[in-house]
């Protein structure tokens, strides 16, 4: 029969197309022996493939099978994607005179897989079929139910591409569009964020990331209202199909969907920063969100204790606050070795307060000084608070100023005080006037009774020349002018009862610092011939304090009242190594007691030595003159000390009335300086001329 110029090219096609493994644009399927009739029993597949992009057409152009119900005999099968598209059996002729075409399939893949299978019999000579096949373009946004383009579908042949509205980009799968709302960050202390184009409807198939970046020491608080808050609501399962996702370092809140809140949502982060993600899918748009931030700042414990004082006082502190801590009475803040009454801090970002290492702790006084002559107790600790008791070495020493006591207290300020005398140390100075054993003779000095150290414990003896003296203090002796004129750095010696060279080995030497003449005292005139001894007096200051002990003491100086007006009659001791009736030099102490009498039984002694007149010598009202029936001090005991008992003491006491002077002749009555007349000036050459450190 004739066929048409299509029918040729087809069947150009056939003779020259084959089922190739690679992808081909058309191709023929013959079954087996065709035109002949086809096996029995055979079973055969063809896999057509064309290129992506394209769907197939294939159509027959013969069929000559055998029929049966449901082609369970002889059949052939299209399959595409695991589905059957047909089952052809019969016989069939085409309906179409200008077409050879029997059967036709439109298939939108690229690739359909043929199968034919023959029975045991075909006694009727069945022939079987011829196919072709061609790749033909595929309308992907038209041709199939599932859209492959979110947005806006593009065709072309042998494929499409896909397209976003403005505003909108692809995804990298080349599909999917979304809205480029990513990257926005957030870092003023207060804002809004909303979801995009809120309050109408949010795009489809986008993630959008919002970061809130505070500065460190605030931490995000998110608030949204329930009429704010519209997102598609979760599927059967509860799973958001939108969702809004909070996320703060190891903190998460989230995912939220739905129709608002039953209230006011609050989010308290612990964080300077938070993470925000809006997902949302291809469907189900609604108008979104819209939520309210701020940096709350990070709070500071309030640490105040009972020894410290903030300012300014607050029920909460927060971050950059700064306080003031100020310690209280007693306690201090110790910044290396600096002690302070105050310190400031600051709220720290890290909810720390800056100098947190710092804290008020009690004032530490540290060791008591010790003082000189006395004691103090070790106490249990030397914090604020503390108390300690100063005692002198009794009983040689006492305490100066006793009435106020040796009890300190250990400060605010870090110094032991006392109620009265505050910072300063107490004094123990020696006791005076006490003698260690009393003295108790009437035998004249003069010839007299051997004494004891211990009976003039304040008894000094002057090496060169022989003289003595009177320790008034542990840095100062009281003698006579003419012991020490000429002599700046007199040897002197106290503690001994004998002045022999290898006795004076084993007591105190003292050492004198520098010599004070009494200013009125005339100088320079021979003491043999001497008859003007007015003023009398002279003060020694030692280099180094005297140790006081059994053997050594001060005497008591005068006091100016009345009392210490002398009366004929009172007794006094004198003592000294000088020269006695029977020798000139003396190695033993002697004592004597002898009383007071007056002046003019001095001037009447008859004068013995022929280079002098009687009517020359000199009687002031400096001057005590002492004596009777013979009891007397003599040469070698000038400058010791004329004592008597202190008035209205009960117990023995005895102080300085006088000090050896002269006399004209040894044994009979002496004249001895009234030390009460000098009192002024041997207080003020001894403050003025103190030690540093001892008044």
């Amino acid at each position: 029969m004739g066929k048409s110029p299509e029918t040729w090219c087809i069947v150009l096609f056939s003779v020259l197309a084959s089922v190739s493994a690679e992808p081909t644009m058309h191709g023929e399927i013959l079954s087996p022996n065709y035109p002949q009739a086809y096996p029995n029993e055979i079973k055969k597949t063809w896999d057509i493939e064309v290129p992506e992009g394209f769907g197939v057409r294939l159509y027959f152009t013969h069929l000559d099978l055998e029929l049966s119900e449901k082609c369970e005999y002889d059949s052939v099968q299209i399959i595409s994607g695991g589905v059957e598209e047909g089952r052809l059996c019969g016989k069939r002729a085409s309906k179409n005179a200008n077409s050879p075409i029997v059967e036709e399939f439109h298939i939108p893949n690229n690739r359909v897989q043929v199968v034919f299978k023959s029975d045991f019999s075909n006694e009727e000579r069945f022939t079987g079929f011829a196919a072709y096949y061609a790749a033909v373009d595929v309308n992907e946004c038209t041709d199939f139910t599932d859209v492959p383009c979110s947005h806006f579908c593009n065709n072309f042949i042998g494929g499409y591409f896909c397209s976003c509205p403005p505003e909108y980009f692809l995804y990298e799968d080349m599909r999917n569009c979304g809205v480029n709302c990513s990257g926005n960050v957030f870092t003023a202390l207060i804002g809004e964020i909303t979801s995009p184009n809120y309050p109408n409807s949010y795009p489809e198939n986008s993630r959008c990331d919002y970061q809130i970046r505070l500065e460190k020491g605030f931490r995000v608080v998110v608030t949204i209202r329930r009429e704010d808050f519209d997102v598609e609501p979760a599927d059967s399962e509860g799973n958001c199909q939108d969702s809004l996702v909070f996320a703060a370092k190891n903190q998460q809140f989230g995912p939220y969907c739905g129709n608002g809140f039953p209230g006011p949502l609050t989010i308290e982060t612990q964080s300077n920063t938070l993470d925000i993600v809006f997902q949302t899918d291809l469907t189900g748009q609604r108008k979104g969100w819209k939520l309210r931030y701020h940096g709350d700042p990070i709070p500071c414990p309030r640490e105040i204790t009972a020894d410290s004082i903030w300012e300014p006082e607050k029920a909460k502190y927060v971050f950059k606050d700064v306080v003031k801590i100020s310690c209280t009475e007693g306690f201090e803040v110790v910044e290396g070795n600096v002690g302070s009454a105050f310190f400031y801090s600051t709220c720290q970002s890290n909810g720390q307060w800056s100098n947190s290492g710092l804290q008020c702790q009690p004032v530490d006084c540290g060791l008591p000084e010790p003082i000189q002559n006395g004691k103090v107790d070790h106490p249990e600790d030397t914090l604020f608070g503390s108390v300690i008791h100063y005692s002198c070495e009794e009983p040689h020493y006492y305490m100066e100023h006793n009435e106020h006591g040796g009890e300190y207290r250990c400060a605010a300020n870090g110094s032991w005080v006392n109620d009265e005398l505050g910072i300063e140390l107490p004094k123990c100075v020696p006791v005076c006037g006490v003698p260690t054993k009393p003295f108790k003779t009437y035998q004249r000095i003069f010839g007299g009774s051997p004494a004891e150290i211990e009976n003039f414990p304040w008894q000094v003896f002057f090496e060169y020349p022989r003289a003595g003296g009177a320790l008034i203090d542990e840095y100062w002796v009281l003698t006579a002018a003419h012991v020490v004129e000429g002599n700046s750095d007199p040897s002197m010696y106290v503690g001994s009862t004998s002045v022999r060279m290898e006795h004076l080995n084993n007591v105190q030497k003292l050492t004198s610092e520098r010599v004070f003449i009494h200013p009125d005292w005339k100088l320079g005139d021979d003491l043999s011939t001497r008859t003007n001894f007015d003023n009398d007096i002279a003060l020694v200051r030692l280099k180094d304090p005297v140790r006081m002990g059994p053997t050594v003491s001060p005497i008591c100086l005068p006091g100016t009242s009345p009392e210490y007006d002398l009366s004929e009659g009172d007794l006094g001791l004198i003592s000294g190594w000088g020269r006695t009736e029977r020798r000139n030099i003396v190695l033993n102490l002697k004592g004597a007691k002898l009383p007071v009498t007056s002046l003019e039984k001095c001037q009447q002694v008859k004068e013995e030595n022929p280079r002098v007149r009687a009517e020359d010598y000199v009687f002031t009202s400096n001057m005590i003159c002492a004596g009777e029936k013979g009891v007397d001090s003599c040469q070698g005991d000038s400058g010791g000390a004329f004592a008597l008992r202190v008035p209205n003491v009960q117990d023995p006491k005895f102080y300085v009335a006088g000090l050896v002077s002269w006399g004209k002749k040894c044994g009979t009555y002496g004249i001895y300086t009234k030390v009460k007349n000098y009192m002024d000036w041997i207080l003020e050459t001894m403050q003025e001329n103190s030690v540093p450190g001892h008044d």
